[in-house]
């Protein structure tokens, strides 16, 4: 088995190979290069907690290499992967390419990239929606594959929410994460903070888009952006519709008499299926947005933030373009990593071909 780990959740870093290895396999890990001494860390774990040497194999080096080295192999047998949408698909596609090679079918399962929502309702409470934007926007820098990126928020509501959102933001306090008192620190590295920047300064200069609070960012010490909210007037806007992964939320307003049009602009923006939260006082409105925005998100939320999947009681994961939604850290994706054998032994074996039914 090979698994591939991605940098923004450790605890996954050590699911992904241990799912793999708990079923009976041998497993190549290869950590995110912006992850190697928390995986160092995690292997020392397994060392310590008893894991046979040769079980999990964290190796470090060009991930092309290494990958392309695994899957030309012919007793490749499956993929534990968790990181970006596009790699996902070149997996894939080797693995497609390789298949002649291999001595059996490889599982491939992988949790990807996302563009996950919070849908306000009329009736709902604004100071519950500005907290669910500011929690599920901006911990952890946004760097969460469930992170809200997107926000339909009702012309009524607007004003109220964008008064809490903005209080929030600029009471945030930002630096290193050695003090437990920041809220945001920086981005993983230069490039995200360049991709971010980039949104950011397009923002500014469109028309159908505004900067409601934030907008500014320093790399002097440090990959720091400022948590942004972005507005725009067109629900297919960039930053709608593109996962950024970083401290980043765009709100579109819709009219309050266009709720059923707005959940199908919901479901049908972007190519992701990951996380969603509805936010209503109206039991019926909740109702129907969990049946209309079923195959929306594989991890959906009634009146809360669409992030913090609770070990043990959400076992994590979504379809479309976000993955083969085997949900991580759940008996389902334990079924992935086994081949079941049917054993049958009969004792009153026949000693005649001749069926009764083949009687006179």
């Amino acid at each position: 088995m090979y698994a591939i780990t991605p940098f923004n959740f450790t605890a996954i870093a050590g699911n992904l190979p241990a799912s793999a290895a708990l079923m009976g396999n041998t497993v190549v890990w290869k950590p995110s290069d912006s992850q190697v001494y928390s995986a160092q860390v995690i292997m020392e774990v397994f060392q310590e907690a008893g894991v046979p040497a040769g079980v999990i194999n964290m190796v470090m080096g060009d991930p092309v290499m290494i990958t392309d080295t695994i899957l030309a192999h012919p007793d490749f047998a499956g993929i534990h992967f968790t990181g970006s949408t596009s790699v996902f698909k070149g997996l894939w596609t080797k693995i497609g390419n390789n298949i002649d090679k291999y001595k059996t079918y490889p599982r491939i399962v992988g949790e990807t990239g996302g563009k996950d929502f919070i849908l306000a309702h009329p009736t709902a409470n604004a100071k519950q929606v500005a907290t669910a934007i500011s929690r599920g926007a901006f911990e952890f820098q946004g760097q969460k594959c469930s992170a809200a990126s997107r926000a339909y928020i009702p012309q009524s509501l607007w004003e109220d929410v964008k008064k809490y959102v903005v209080e929030d933001v600029k009471s945030f306090k930002m630096g290193s994460p050695e003090d437990m008192q920041n809220f945001i620190t920086a981005v993983i590295h230069e490039n995200s903070f360049d991709k971010l920047a980039k949104y950011i300064d397009r923002a500014k200069e469109d028309e159908d888009a505004e900067i409601v609070v934030g907008g500014n960012y320093d790399k002097s010490k440090g990959y720091f952006i400022e948590p942004t909210v972005i507005l725009t007037s067109n629900p297919n806007y960039s930053t709608m519709c593109t996962e950024l992964f970083g401290p980043v939320v765009t709100i579109y307003l819709y009219e309050d008499g266009q709720w059923e049009e707005t959940l199908k602009v919901v479901d049908q923006t972007g190519i992701y299926a990951l996380t969603g939260a509805v936010l209503a006082r109206d039991r019926y409105a909740a109702d129907q947005a969990t049946k209309v925005l079923q195959n929306a998100a594989g991890n959906f939320y009634i009146n809360d933030q669409p992030t913090g999947a609770v070990v043990g009681q959400q076992p994590f994961g979504g379809a479309r373009g976000s993955g083969t939604n085997d949900k991580a850290g759940s008996v389902l994706n334990l079924y992935r990593w086994v081949s079941p054998r049917v054993i049958k032994e009969t004792f009153v074996t026949p000693e005649d071909y001749r069926y009764p039914f083949l009687g006179e």
